[in-house]
């Protein structure tokens, strides 16, 4: 078994924010403030949706290598369909991930704004429900996406709808990962140590042991164990931008699986929730002050911010 200490992350409930918006909020943002992670159980993601989703993953990454293949866009930054295995690197890492993954992204209708810098869905002729699936399961986590917004806005003395026009069409992106078997001597790790991009990660499927979070109090890296149907959510580095650091984005990494477990694949499904392409990533006025002076004098796009890191990660070849 895995002996690294637990994160003792605080479990709150998406329920108690209609009772006690303030209250929820307080503890949400709380928890990041600390740990840059907390979860949510009762986010409001129909679990018969849930499962549906984990079947077509499966029945996806159980296809034929060369099947899969065909959806892989060289030179796509891995925006839409697939990737394949042991493609992806942390930043400043030497070895890539052991992982293969899909991205679904929004759905916009012809002629849109956004169409030059938001590429269209490539959707595979098998699993057979796979479009309408994930067509409703991007729409779900974007709801929950919204009301934990919220939460922060409030945290943060803002507008509680003050960054829904900043996601209002956002490029977001839903993660189907598959962390196959490996060998006792596999070299690397399922997933290296690394900060993830955008505004928020909402994350299903971390029950399965290998996630931890770098503790910035002790330097240690803490397990993270949710309950059954909970959902993980971390800051991301726009975020952690946005707010001066007073939300942080905290380092994390999925490792491998004692030996035990190592013949058994592994299943996430993140949803990494940004704003839109042309959003300008300035510093909240409200986290600049003299003990916390402004990090971040030059604003910049949240398009041009993700294309820096697509290439730090080498998903993108310059």
């Amino acid at each position: 078994m895995l002996d690294t200490p637990t994160a003792q992350v605080p479990i709150l409930s998406l329920n108690d924010q209609a009772r006690d918006p303030d209250g929820f909020a307080a503890n949400f943002g709380g928890s990041f403030e600390r740990f840059g992670f907390a979860i949510v159980a009762d986010h409001g993601i129909p679990q018969d949706l849930i499962e549906r989703a984990w079947g077509e993953t499966r029945a996806l990454f159980d296809l034929p290598e060369d099947e899969k293949r065909a959806y892989h866009v060289p030179g796509g930054g891995g925006a839409r369909g697939y990737t394949p295995f042991k493609t992806e690197i942390a930043k400043d890492a030497k070895v890539v991930d052991l992982k293969e993954f899909w991205h679904v992204g929004r759905e916009l209708p012809a002629g849109h704004r956004f169409a030059d810098r938001m590429p269209a869905n490539i959707w595979p002729t098998r699993p057979e429900g796979f479009k309408d699936t994930f067509v409703e399961l991007f729409a779900a986590f974007d709801r929950a996406g919204d009301r934990l917004l919220s939460a922060i806005a409030r945290h943060l003395k803002l507008a509680p709808d003050c960054f829904d026009p900043a996601v209002r069409d956002g490029n977001s992106v839903l993660r189907l990962l598959h962390y196959p078997p490996i060998p006792a001597d596999a070299e690397g790790v399922r997933a290296g140590a690394h900060e993830d991009i955008n505004l928020i990660t909402l994350l299903l499927g971390a029950e399965e042991a290998g996630l931890e979070l770098l503790d910035r109090d002790s330097g240690q890296w803490l397990s993270i164990k949710p309950p059954e149907g909970a959902m993980v959510v971390n800051v991301g580095d726009m975020l952690q931008r946005l707010t001066n650091h007073v939300l942080p984005s905290t380092t994390h990494r999925v490792v491998n699986p004692p030996p035990e477990r190592r013949g058994h694949s592994r299943y996430s499904m993140p949803f990494f929730l940004h704003p839109a392409p042309d959003f300008l990533i300035e510093t909240l006025p409200g986290t600049i002050t003299a003990d916390n002076p402004n990090r971040y004098e030059t604003p910049i796009t949240a398009h041009d911010y993700l294309y820096e890191r697509l290439v730090e990660i080498g998903l993108i070849k310059k």
